[in-house]
């Protein structure tokens, strides 16, 4: 659809070509070393640091761009839940670098992918987006540029955590569940994952359920009125570890930590730690770190035209990657892999972690849309 540009990009692609097999292999550092007046910006679009996940999705994204000779181009653009200063601090960006940009981006709202695309692809450069866009919107609407979008498949997610929590309270109990942003897509997913696990426990009663917008502190605002409204709460189902650990925090506050299971998705080292004691009963491990730096590689692959985005396969332009169930009986060894050290990451393996293409679910009366 969009007509490559001529710039710096075609030097490194014939940089790439003389150096051959070495190139090729991933030696990528000592190639930008031959090319350091064509600097590529690498930018990590995401909600903010405060958060342990996006912390770590940061941390990643540096180690990548360091790998390749980038490090001092490498920003994370944090737009704190407003989509508008999301777009803003994407232009910044392309006033430095022009075409020579690659973004990793976590759109703030499903709607504002659209947006996004059309600004990266009107300045020609290639970006891949995570978790959340329209679904009858694809990055093949936008070739080259929009290498690809992926994220966990949040139903099972959603489901995994619940029956977790649904077995250590015995089979039966009242809950109550804090939700994402109701527009984004994990947490529409995950919270159908709950809906698909109680139709499996028929003893669960759901309470309430409420929006925390996966902050923390509004987590425990709602979790503190929510035990003084409901005299018996069993169990808290979270859509992420940041709205568990606030709710964790109440019921520490009141001496029920333990007795009332929580369960919620990110793994971040808190909720991990709090799995392993028992105060958790399971989180979902995404690797926000490996999402970080491979969000990165893939597109900067694409820039380097180590591959033609609009010639892959569609599996490999919008699908779900590998999550961990994490629960007591593995919370010790993921703790030791993969927070007390860090984890090896072949920025290369492009596709290493694809486990099937993102369906859609269709309207009522047509066929469902498989992308294709």
């Amino acid at each position: 659809m969009f007509k490559k540009k001529i710039d710096r990009r075609s030097f490194l692609k014939g940089t790439l070509g003389v150096t051959g097999a070495a190139a090729l292999a991933g030696n990528f550092p000592a190639m930008i070393g031959a090319a350091e007046d064509a600097p590529v910006y690498m930018g990590n679009v995401i909600r903010t640091l405060s958060n342990e996940y996006h912390a770590a999705w940061n941390r990643g994204g540096r180690i990548f761009a360091e790998s390749v000779g980038m490090g001092p181009y490498y920003s994370a653009l944090l737009c704190e839940g407003d989509s508008e200063k999301q777009l803003t601090l994407m232009k910044a960006i392309l006033t430095k670098g022009g075409s020579d940009v690659v973004f990793n981006i976590d759109p703030n709202q499903s709607p504002d992918a659209t947006p996004i695309a059309e600004l990266c692809a009107e300045a020609g450069v290639y970006f891949l987006t995570q978790w959340n866009k329209p679904d009858d919107l694809h990055p093949w609407d936008f070739d080259p540029y929009w290498v690809c979008h992926m994220g966990v498949n949040g139903v099972p997610a959603g489901y995994d955590v619940a029956k977790q929590m649904f077995e250590a309270m015995g089979g039966g109990g009242k809950i109550v569940a804090l939700q994402g942003l109701l527009a984004n897509v994990p947490a529409i997913q995950r919270f159908q994952g709950l809906e698909k696990a109680m139709e499996e426990y028929p003893d669960i009663e759901l309470l309430a359920e409420q929006t925390a917008e996966w902050d923390r502190t509004k987590a425990v605002a709602i979790m503190e009125g929510w035990l003084t409204k409901f005299p018996e709460i069993d169990g808290v189902w979270a859509a992420n570890d940041n709205m568990g650990l606030g709710a964790l925090e109440v019921l520490r506050a009141e001496g029920l930590a333990g007795d009332v299971p929580v369960v919620g998705i990110d793994a971040v080292s808190e909720a991990v730690s709090a799995t392993i004691s028992g105060e958790f009963a399971a989180t979902v491990a995404s690797d926000a770190m490996w999402q970080g730096g491979m969000g990165l590689s893939i597109p900067y692959h694409a820039y380097l035209g180590t591959f033609d985005p609009a010639t892959e396969p569609k599996e490999h332009r919008e699908f779900y990657f590998q999550y961990i169930l994490i629960t007591q009986e593995n919370a010790e060894d993921y703790w030791r892999a993969n927070v007390e050290d860090i984890p090896h990451y072949d920025w290369d393996d492009l596709w290493d972690r694809v486990t099937e293409q993102i369906t859609y679910p269709a309207p009522e009366g047509e066929t469902p849309d498989s992308g294709t």
